[in-house]
């Protein structure tokens, strides 16, 4: 079974990978100097203005902020519903 998860991918992050992960992620709000509530405010802008062309999943949203190398990126997961504005 250790095999077959090691050559699909299967397996669960270690708390190490989780650790560094988190890190990074506070790493990168800190040099971005974007706090918790901008991202907050920024989530509820993208909601808000995205909502006025296509019905989406508010709470299915993922917003986040990467770094590859010198690079900030954000990054939004908005699922569609529907091609149609709720009205």
């Amino acid at each position: 079974m250790g095999l077959f998860n090691y050559l699909f991918g299967s397996r669960r992050p270690t708390s190490r990978e989780v650790a560094k992960s988190r890190l990074q992620l506070v790493l990168v709000h800190d040099r971005v100097d974007l706090s918790p509530q901008k991202m907050q405010m920024l989530r509820d802008e993208l909601i808000s203005t995205i909502s006025k062309y296509v019905e989406i999943d508010a709470e299915g949203m993922q917003v986040s902020l990467t770094q590859n190398g010198r690079q900030c990126r954000l990054t939004a997961d908005i699922p569609i519903l529907s091609a149609r504005p709720k009205r």
